[in-house]
C-alpha cells in the first residue's frame, strides 16, 4: 500500500481534566500546557512518505524441546531491528502536554522510515484509557500503517504507540520503540482496539511501563517476533487488561513480573522466551514475587471472570520467587512443551493465596492447571481459601509437593496419559483420579481429605467447581503494587467510561 502524504502543523491545545485516575502505581503531578511544536527535519511543512516495506522475519523454531527454544531466542536476537538497521528520512517531533506526534482520527495513514519523538507528560484517565499524549495515535476507526520507524519518548505517560477504542487499528512492523518515562509503555492498547506487531525491539525503564500494555477496555493483541524488554518497577513485559498472543519473540523483564493477566482476560505465549526478575515492589499488597501474576484488582480496569494464561513451547526462566501466583481471581493456566527453570530454590511453582486484592476471607487464587506433555517441577501452595484442579496429560511429569506443611485449600489432582507425579514431600490433597503406575511416593506420604494413599493403586475423584467471578472491594488499588492512589469509579466491566467532549 502506498504511503498517504500527510502535513504536519503547529497547534496549540488546552486540555481541562476533571477526576484524575491514576494506572499502575502512577499518581497525578502537577502539569503545564505547552504550545506542542511537531516539526519534520526537511524544510517543508508537507512532505510526502516514502513507499511502505515490510517484511515479515519469522523465527523458526521447535515447540516441544529445548533445543527449539534456543533457535527461537537465536532467531529473535538476529531478526530484532536496532536504530542502526533502520533508514530515517525524516523526524517528527512533539513536545506539548497531552498532544501526539502522529494521530489517526478515523482515517487510513501509513508512515515508513521515520524517527517520532515524543517529551511532554500527561496523568490521569485521559492518558490511561484514551491515549492522550501518546507520541503515534489511533481513534475513532482509523488505521495506521508503520513500518521502519523508530520511536523515543521521554516524559509521564508518554506511550509509544496506542490503539484506542473498537474498530481501530494499528499495523507496526520492524520498528524500535524506546520509553524512559513512568506510566510509558512501547504498545498500549485500550477500549477494544486492534494492534499487530511484527518484529519490533522495545524497551522501557520507568515505572509502570510494561512492553506490551493495555488498560480498561482492552482489545486484541497480536506479537509476532522480536525482542521486548522492561527494567523499571511494576513494569512487566505484558500487563494483560486484553486478549494477547506473543509468538516467537523474546520477552525479558528485569524489575517486574514477565507476565501480569488481570481479571477476564487473557495471554498466549508460542514459542516464547520469557526471563522475568522480579526484585522490586510498588507496595505492600503481597510479600512474594513471581513470573507470572494472575489477578483481580477490583479497579474495574478488568471485567470480572475468568483469566488464562497459556505457554505452548518456548522457556520460562525465572530468577526470583515463585513461577505462578494467582490472588482473587479464577484461572486458566495451560501448559504444553515448555522448558521451565526456576532459578530460585526457595520458589515454588505456584502458589493459589490471598493477598491485598479483594475481600479478606474471600480473596484466594482458584486455578485450573492443564499440563500437556509437560515438565513440572517444584512444590505448589493452595491457601485454605483458594483452590487447585491440576490436570497432568499426555506423558507429563510433576516432581515436588502439594501442601507439604498440612491440608489447606481444595486440592483435585488427575493423572491421564501415562503421566506421573514424584513427590519430594508429605503432601495434601482432597481429590485424585490416577491409574496404578502414576504416583511415585518416593518415601513421602500422599494424603487424600486425611487418609493416606496407597502406592500402586488407582484412584477416581471428583474435579473442584469454581466460579468465575471475584469478589473484592471496589476501590481503586493500582496495578500489582500501588495502594496509594486515590478512590476511582470502577464500573466492573472492563470498559472505559464515556469519554469527554473535546
Amino acid at each position: 500500500m502506498k504511503a498517504k502524504e500527510y502535513r504536519q502543523k503547529i497547534t496549540t491545545i488546552s486540555i481541562t481534566m476533571g477526576l484524575i485516575i491514576s494506572l499502575a502505581g502512577c499518581g497525578s503531578s502537577s502539569k503545564t500546557n505547552d504550545t506542542a511544536t511537531t516539526s519534520i527535519s526537511a524544510t517543508e511543512t508537507t512532505s510526502q512518505a516514502t513507499e511502505e516495506s515490510t517484511s515479515s522475519k519469522e523465527a523458526s523454531s521447535d515447540s516441544t524441546s529445548e533445543a527449539g527454544s534456543e533457535s527461537t531466542s537465536e532467531s529473535s536476537k538476529a531478526t530484532s531491528p536496532s536504530t542502526d538497521s533502520i533508514t530515517i528520512n525524516e523526524t517528527v517531533s512533539n513536545s506539548g502536554d497531552g498532544e501526539h506526534a502522529i494521530t489517526a482520527d478515523g482515517e487510513s495513514l501509513s508512515y515508513n522510515n521515520i524517527k517520532v519523538e515524543k517529551t511532554g507528560e500527561a496523568d490521569g484517565d485521559e492518558a490511561d484509557f484514551y491515549g492522550e499524549n501518546a507520541a503515534i495515535f489511533a481513534t475513532n476507526e482509523g488505521t495506521l500503517t508503520l513500518s521502519e520507524i523508530v520511536v523515543d519518548t521521554n516524559g509521564k505517560h508518554a506511550n509509544g504507540v496506542f490503539s484506542y477504542g473498537e474498530g481501530t487499528t494499528v499495523n507496526i512492523s520492524d520498528s524500535v520503540i524506546t520509553t524512559s518515562g513512568n506510566c510509558s509503555g512501547g504498545l498500549m492498547t485500550t477500549g477494544g482496539g486492534t494492534m499487530n506487531a511484527t518484529n519490533l525491539t522495545i524497551s522501557t525503564s520507568g515505572n509502570s511501563s510494561a512492553a506490551i500494555r493495555s488498560d480498561r477496555g482492552g482489545g486484541t493483541v497480536t506479537v509476532t517476533g522480536g525482542s521486548y524488554t522492561t527494567s523499571g518497577k511494576g513494569s512487566p513485559a505484558i500487563y494483560s487488561t486484553a486478549d494477547i498472543t506473543v509468538n516467537d519473540a523474546e520477552l525479558t523483564s528485569t524489575s517486574s513480573q514477565g507476565v501480569v493477566v488481570e481479571g477476564k482476560n487473557s495471554v498466549t505465549l508460542n514459542n516464547v522466551t520469557l526471563t522475568a526478575d522480579n526484585n522490586s515492589k510498588n507496595s505492600d499488597k503481597s510479600s512474594w514475587y513471581q513470573a507470572v501474576m494472575i489477578y483481580q484488582s477490583m479497579s474495574g480496569d478488568a471485567a470480572e471472570g475468568k483469566a488464562s494464561f497459556t505457554m505452548s513451547g518456548g522457556s520460562l526462566t525465572n530468577a526470583n520467587g515463585d513461577i505462578f501466583f494467582v490472588n482473587n481471581t479464577v484461572a486458566d493456566i495451560n501448559l504444553s512443551g515448555t522448558s521451565i527453570v526456576n532459578n530460585d530454590s526457595s520458589g515454588v511453582f505456584l502458589r493459589a493465596a490471598a493477598a491485598g486484592w479483594g475481600n479478606e476471607g474471600s480473596n484466594g487464587g482458584k486455578v485450573n492447571l492443564t499440563a500437556d506433555n509437560q515438565s513440572i517441577s517444584g512444590d505448589m501452595i493452595v491457601d485454605e481459601i483458594s483452590g487447585l484442579n491440576l490436570y497432568l496429560t499426555n506423558g507429563s511429569t510433576f516432581t515436588g509437593a502439594i501442601n507439604s506443611d498440612g491440608a489447606a485449600g481444595d486440592v483435585y489432582v488427575e493423572l491421564s496419559g501415562g503421566s506421573t507425579w514424584t513427590l519430594t514431600g508429605d503432601s495434601y490433597i482432597s481429590g485424585l483420579t490416577c491409574d496404578t503406575a502414576s504416583i511415585n511416593l518416593n518415601g513421602h506420604t500422599l494424603y487424600i481429605n486425611g487418609t493416606a494413599y496407597t502406592e500402586g493403586s488407582a484412584s477416581t475423584g471428583e474435579a473442584i467447581t469454581f466460579t468465575s467471578s471475584s469478589s473484592g472491594s471496589k476501590g481503586h488499588d493500582g496495578k500489582p503494587g500501588d495502594g496509594s492512589e486515590p478512590p476511582s469509579k470502577p464500573d466492573g466491566d472492563g470498559k472505559p467510561p464515556a469519554k469527554p467532549e473535546e
